[in-house]
């Protein structure tokens, strides 16, 4: 079953987009050498070890292309650990229609899976601080990133501008001061809303808890300044550390007391994984 957080509507529009760059009015290596009638067996092979993400939208490409494609074997979900060598899933449909639909397939495959598999590398080592990712993603894909971060059990941050509040530097900067934009905002929605609010320093920190905020985002901090600034939020507000966090950091990080950790890497610098498509005739 397709994760709630992906609309059909949403994935139906990929496919599309995707097998129109690449199809167009088809393969015309493929369609003068193979015959319509013609049918064939596919298997996905984990070229290296991966955390799957992005499985159902690769079985809907071939479900639109050929409506009578059948899933011979399909032992893995999104967001189970595969080792490589693994045999991820098999079936049969028109040889046509698995030729057209295997670069598009694989690409949506390996980009997902790619970012799933990052961040259950970050998750492990943050542990117990939560990952989350943030805005730094594909334009127009965002939902489906965003999906394949959950796949490798990070959590999702705000999807867009319209659905939490964060006051960053540049916001700051407009207002005045952390207290004049803090209640701006509580003026402007007039409702109880979380409010976060981006510390570049102590006295940032300092002015945020004295607003009363919920979350105290720590940018771009060195590890000194992030164990004194969760000193002296002492449990009054959640702690996000923030800004150029990288793996090799995080064994310290994960120490600090911090509740998140965010981190665009997962969506703007996660490599594709290694996946391979055989196909052999019936």
């Amino acid at each position: 079953m397709l994760n709630k957080s992906l609309r059909t509507t949403d994935i139906d529009a990929l496919i599309n987009m995707a097998l129109q760059e690449d199809i167009q009015d088809g393969d015309i290596t493929t369609r003068n050498i193979i015959t319509p009638d013609q049918m064939c067996k596919a298997e996905l092979i984990a070229k290296e070890s991966l955390v799957l993400s992005g499985i159902e939208i690769f079985k809907r490409i071939f479900l639109h292309l050929d409506r009578n494609t059948v899933f011979i074997s399909e032992p893995f979900a999104d967001g189970d650990k595969i080792e490589s060598g693994s045999s991820i899933i098999k079936f049969r449909c028109s040889s046509i229609c698995a030729l057209e639909g295997e670069r598009s397939g694989l690409n949506i495959l390996q980009w997902l899976s790619g970012i799933a598999t990052l961040t259950q590398k970050f998750v492990t080592k943050a542990s117990p601080v939560t990952v989350l990712d943030t805005r730094k993603t594909t334009p127009g894909l965002r939902v489906f990133e965003k999906y394949a971060v959950t796949c490798g059990g990070g959590s999702n941050h705000r999807l867009g501008l319209y659905d939490e509040v964060m006051i960053k530097d540049n916001h700051i900067e407009a207002a005045g001061s952390i207290s004049q934009a803090v209640n701006k905002i509580r003026a402007g929605l007039n409702r109880q809303t979380k409010i976060e609010v981006e510390a570049e320093n102590l006295a940032d920190v300092r002015e945020a808890l004295e607003n009363k905020v919920d979350i105290i985002m720590l940018d771009n901090m060195g590890l000194d300044m992030i164990r004194q600034a969760v000193s002296i939020i002492d449990g009054q507000a959640k702690v996000e550390i923030s800004g150029s966090v990288t793996l090799g950091k995080l064994d310290e990080l994960a120490t600090t007391g911090a509740d998140f950790v965010s981190v665009g890497a997962l969506t703007h610098s996660a490599p594709s994984i290694d996946i391979s498509m055989n196909i052999v005739a019936l």
